[in-house]
């Protein structure tokens, strides 16, 4: 069953959040856009075909419809919770590639866009929002997910899920029965970023949950989600944000404790 809210609309955009609790396993009927729109997970997966393309959606990875496409989708892992925001092709001023990889950067735009939603303000701040989205997620590189997909795919729940088996690409390697060399190499090749690179990712999106929640201290934060210090999370932070631990509690008001560092 597919429920969704309305959140902010406005002549040129809607935003909406959009709430799947299904376990079917076999693709939908086609269901065919009529506009534009991206979608981004916020929680749980699902599959998603449509253009040529068959795609495992989750926090990491979203896409983009266009008019006349037919889209298919299956939960085979339960249900999900993403944020669907329809647009005019006015606001999308690049060539449409379906897949989205998204990183830390438009991870946290699409959290802003959220945040800014809460304030009412639809004229300006959720659209400056939504420009800054858009124009972070038509960056995206081009992935090019095909080959070893069932791979991939069992290697970032692996990651997002925070299983004991991803603590290391040796120990990921074996549990998924495959060479560390394969399994290195089908991150680089689909997602355009290293296995490495891509932990880390999920490591700082964690950090922006439990921010968001109200974590205060850094140093705690850290150990929790396996950094080395809290140094060493300030410079992962800001390697994909841009923006520091301590700079993003200042942005939402909510004072840090820390051991000194970040």
């Amino acid at each position: 069953m597919r429920t969704t809210s309305l959140l902010a609309s406005a002549p040129d955009f809607t935003v909406r959040a959009v709430t799947c609790r299904d376990d079917r396993k076999s693709w939908s009927a086609p269901e065919v856009r009529t506009d534009f729109g991206v979608v981004l997970a916020r929680r749980g997966r699902f599959s998603w075909s449509s253009r040529g393309q068959v795609v495992e959606v989750d926090a990491t990875v979203g896409y983009l419809s266009v008019p006349g496409c037919a889209e298919r989708f299956a939960h085979p892992a339960g249900g999900d919770e993403c944020t669907g925001v329809s647009f005019s092709g006015a606001l999308w001023r690049t060539d449409v590639h379906p897949v989205i990889y998204v990183d830390a950067r438009l991870d946290l735009a699409h959290r802003r866009l959220l945040r800014s939603v809460r304030s009412g303000d639809v004229s300006f701040a959720v659209t400056e929002e939504l420009l800054g989205l858009l124009a972070v997620a038509s960056r995206s590189p081009v992935l090019a997910l095909s080959g070893d997909r069932a791979l991939l795919a069992a290697a970032r729940e692996a990651v997002l899920a925070f299983d004991p088996a991803a603590r290391g690409l040796m120990p990921l390697a074996a549990w998924l029965g495959v060479s560390p060399y394969r399994l290195s190499r089908v991150f680089t090749r689909s997602l355009g970023v290293s296995l490495t690179q891509y932990r880390n990712r999920v490591r700082v999106g964690r950090a922006l949950d439990r921010l968001e929640a109200g974590e205060r201290n850094l140093a705690v934060l850290a150990a929790d989600l396996g950094f080395a210090d809290q140094a060493h999370l300030t410079r992962t932070m800001r390697a994909h944000l841009g923006s520091t631990p301590r700079a993003l509690l200042q942005e939402s008001s909510i004072p840090a404790r820390s051991s000194g560092t970040g």
